[in-house]
């Protein structure tokens, strides 16, 4: 079983709901691991525990909506990376729940920068890498007790990752051509495969089951997003023609040129992810990276997320990259929402998270300051009502599964 929801009140705060205006001296009211009521005149039941908030504030806990904490573990080498089955340029069936090891020290610096829930996704290896999760990132002993949802997106990448790897091998895809034809192909044989399921379901005959296909007709069915790694100009434009060819909901990962169609972008509502931030120009396609390219999406009127793509920036340095946006341009308000509501409604967990509302997880977190300006730290820590991180003599602490569950 996972951690119990809990009930606490959390009072006397600065409260920045995100979706909607703060509230100095507020109360965030925490019954049963959902938040019942946000303001300030808020009914404290006696037999609840308090939390006073003085001086503190309060927010939503961050959702990392592009990382591969869990599957690409940290000090343990090859040993402990699973993110690319790069065996196959189409590996749509491979999940990534089933490589997440809950105990990589990611989840942890995740508490600590004020992260309570992540989309783990494949990495970029493959044209068609395969199906992400969304997780909370403390709470259970197994990674199944700490789904939000199994059924977000599908992770794709096109350009320079694919290329590489498999041109390495001697084998399609070795060119941004044959990148795009993986892609397609993948679309039309799931296609091709709807019809003759629906056909046989209809006549009461059995079928041959696909998992890749499967997935794929998921996708095309409006069921899963398309998580598209993305760099260049170039490949956003081919991103956008493949959803324009079959139809599917599409979402631009990192997003560096998108700049360049920022125009384009919002006129066509495409969300992008956006990041990571704190890299260097690594590669070709990442000539034009800059932080302030965040800034001129979001001035044309793309919604964005912000990115760590955890290990490559470390998971809890997700608000100092927002930290540095709003340097560089971005709106706080947009900043602040790059890192709850925004990534909560890209992958459809807004039911559960992203914001200090009514009805949504109690997924909380108190923080010295405000949590943009670099010297803040997350305090406290609350996922469905209960404490799972506290800053205290000059250190976190982490609430271990061994204080959680008996042996």
């Amino acid at each position: 079983m996972k951690t119990a929801p809990a009930s606490v009140a959390i009072v006397n705060a600065y409260l920045v709901p995100v979706a909607g205006d703060p509230v100095d001296g507020g109360t965030v009211l925490i019954e049963s691991g959902r938040i019942t009521a946000v303001g300030r005149d808020v009914a404290v039941p006696a037999d609840i525990d308090v939390v006073d908030a003085s001086g503190k504030w309060v927010l939503p806990g961050f959702v990392e909506a592009h990382g591969h904490v869990g599957i690409d573990e940290e000090a343990n080498g090859p040993a402990g990376d699973d993110t690319n089955e790069m065996t196959a340029p189409n590996t749509a069936a491979v999940r990534a729940i089933d490589a997440i090891n809950i105990d990589d020290e990611g989840f942890r610096d995740a508490l600590a920068g004020g992260i309570t829930s992540v989309v783990v996704k494949p990495g970029s290896g493959n044209p068609i890498g395969g199906q992400t999760v969304a997780i909370k990132t403390w709470g259970g002993r197994t990674i199944d007790e700490q789904v939000i949802s199994d059924a977000v997106s599908v992770k794709s990448a096109l350009g320079e990752n694919p290329k590489r790897v498999y041109g390495a091998k001697d084998k399609t895809p070795s060119t941004r051509l044959g990148v795009a034809l993986i892609i397609r192909q993948a679309f039309v044989e799931a296609q091709d495969y709807i019809a003759a399921r629906d056909a046989a379901l209809e006549a009461g005959n059995p079928y041959t089951r696909d998992l890749a296909k499967e997935t794929i007709a998921r996708v095309l069915e409006g069921e899963l997003a398309w998580d598209q790694h993305t760099h260049r100009h170039d490949d956003i434009a081919t991103a956008i023609r493949l959803a324009d060819e079959f139809g599917y909901r599409l979402v631009i990962n990192h997003g560096t040129e998108g700049h360049k169609l920022a125009d384009v972008l919002a006129e066509r509502d495409i969300p992008v992810i956006f990041g990571p931030l704190f890299t260097s120009r690594s590669k070709v396609e990442l000539r034009d990276r800059a932080i302030r390219n965040l800034a001129t999406l979001a001035a044309a009127g793309v919604r964005v997320a912000i990115t760590t793509d955890h290990p490559v920036v470390p998971i809890n340095f997700l608000v100092h990259q927002a930290s540095l946006a709003v340097k560089e341009g971005l709106p706080r308000d947009i900043a602040l929402q790059a890192l709850t509501v925004n990534p909560a409604s890209f992958m459809r967990i807004d039911d559960r998270v992203g914001a200090l509302t009514p009805g949504l997880d109690g997924d909380v977190v108190v923080w010295s300051g405000d949590p943009l300006d670099v010297n803040s730290r997350a305090e406290r820590v609350f996922i469905e009502g209960a404490e799972v991180y506290r800053w205290a003599d000059g250190r976190g602490h982490v609430v271990e599964r061994s204080e959680r569950f008996e042996a």
